[in-house]
């Protein structure tokens, strides 16, 4: 449980900024405090207390809001944040281990409703048409992030790393550069930041952009504010800033890459509300369709992110991304997911070179008549595997399915040549070693089938390692929603 609430002040705070300290603990946290318009908060109580224990650890932000803490010894912790005048900002169940640095950025919020008679932030009024007024405020609020890898992830493993794959996929669909306009002085700002980012250098890119934005504020500022700050992780200052972008132009683009930032971060509930924001506005968008599918799918609602992307397909037919989608999902699904196979059968039949059309819809194929007495479906889909290696020889998982195909019609022997074949191409493919390993024991070798269940063990213990480094890579969005008395961690 999150509870990142705070009652506003409007205290300014004007000192020096000064160091953090330097700690020799076997376990540290450290973070930042800011308040909703991103100002940090100093001087504020930072407290580290153990569960079940009454060991606490103490410290105060700096003038940067930063803090730091060590742990003596491991254990579940909560990290507390106090100051006179704010409510407290708990963030609970943190287990701490020898050697851990955990990093955690906390936005603490304002309760008091905004006075109808003060004036109107420049983000939340503006009278052009379709633009995101005051009471279109989203149903969220980003609360900060934090670093933890075991956080915000559901289902299965194969769901997750689905779920994983399908965000950095929608994050490709973003404009490769996005563009900077600007007919005053504030140019000269932004061709400085697009060379500089050309050349790697960030952080000047973004010193450029907030010269030209103080020149003139514009919706194309703002949103490559977030581009370089998200090159910078600092994913807390991008998401601000896409939905800056968002909120003066409510372009297709500006919703889209609000929406993928978020979904990114692990932030699947507001990644939908964003998307079907942004679909609202821009009904002909097939990406925007897709990145909700993608959304949807990671928030656990599989059958309704399989709706969305054939929706997406029937947009554009001939675009693949929104069938390559739809098509992980239904690998994943349990059961045949709605409007799945007919528009599978469509990619396939639109794009027969494709191999991962053929692959994928002889997926769906199998997955309906698996246990029937209908041969000639099973016989389809054994074909269209056969087509999809022809095409691509590297195509390991076609491999691997062909010979689950294979391995339930009784044919053991072809099917062990087909997982052969799968791990000749994917030595780390576990999958294809747990079937043979099960193909050899069905014909008796029992010494194989125990080589390939060791093997599948090794794949998988590499794979999970892969993907908890990834993982820590990537810092997680905490979310508040806003209908809920407190944020909470998505399970």
């Amino acid at each position: 449980m999150v509870a990142a609430t705070l009652i506003s002040s409007s205290i300014a705070l004007a000192f020096e900024q000064d160091p953090l300290p330097q700690l020799s603990g076997d376990a540290t946290i450290q973070g930042t405090i800011r308040d909703t318009a991103g100002k940090p908060v100093a001087l504020a109580t930072v407290l580290l207390e153990e569960k079940g224990n009454s060991t606490k650890f103490e410290t105060k932000t700096n003038t940067a809001g930063a803090f730091m803490l060590s742990a003596g010894h491991p254990g579940t912790y909560t990290v507390r944040v106090k100051k006179s005048g704010w409510r407290d900002a708990v963030m609970d169940l943190l287990v701490l281990s020898f050697g851990d640095r955990k990093h955690v950025d906390l936005v603490l919020l304002t309760l008091q409703p905004t006075n109808p008679d003060s004036p109107a932030s420049p983000l939340s009024v503006d009278s052009a048409p379709g633009t995101m007024e005051f009471k279109d405020e989203p149903n969220f609020t980003v609360a900060g992030v934090t670093d933890w890898s075991n956080l915000g992830l559901h289902g299965s493993a194969a769901s997750s790393r689905t779920s994983e794959s399908l965000a950095k996929e929608t994050l490709t669909l973003k404009s490769t550069q996005p563009e900077a306009a600007g007919a005053d002085n504030s140019a000269k700002q932004y061709a400085a930041a697009l060379a500089y980012s050309s050349k790697g250098d960030f952080a000047e890119a973004r010193k450029q952009v907030q010269k030209a934005l103080a020149v003139t504020d514009n919706a194309d500022g703002h949103r490559l504010l977030g581009e370089l700050d998200e090159r910078l992780n600092d994913p807390l200052e991008a998401v601000r800033e896409y939905e800056k972008a968002a909120r003066m132009d409510p372009s297709e683009q500006n919703y889209f890459e609000w929406g993928t930032e978020l979904l990114l971060h692990k932030a699947a509930e507001p990644a939908v509300e964003v998307f079907t924001r942004g679909y609202t506005a821009h009904p002909k968008s097939a990406r925007m369709l897709t990145g909700l599918g993608a959304a949807l799918y990671s928030n656990g609602s599989s059958e309704e992110a399989a709706r969305r992307l054939c929706e997406a397909s029937d947009l554009q037919p001939t675009d693949p991304t929104p069938y390559l989608f739809l098509g992980k999902i239904e690998k994943t699904a349990s059961a045949s997911l709605p409007c799945s196979e007919q528009k599978l059968a469509r990619f396939a039949r639109e794009q027969p070179g494709n191999a991962l059309a053929n692959y994928y819809y002889a997926i769906s194929l199998w997955k309906r008549e698996k246990g029937s007495e209908n041969p000639a479906g099973i016989k389809q889909a054994e074909a269209l595997l056969e087509k999809s290696i022809a095409i691509d020889p590297k195509l390991d998982e076609a491999y691997l399915q062909l010979g689950i195909v294979r391995f339930a019609r009784g044919d053991f022997e072809q099917a062990i040549r087909d997982y052969k074949r799968a791990i000749e191409t994917n030595p780390q493919l576990g999958e294809a070693h747990r079937q043979l390993g099960l193909a050899y024991q069905r014909t008796g070798e029992k010494v194989k089938a125990q080589e390939e269940f060791q093997a599948y063990q090794q794949a998988e213990k590499a794979e999970a390692a892969e993907a908890e480094r990834q993982r820590r890579e990537l810092r997680q969005f905490l979310i508040i929603l806003k209908d809920q008395p407190a944020a909470t961690l998505p399970r």
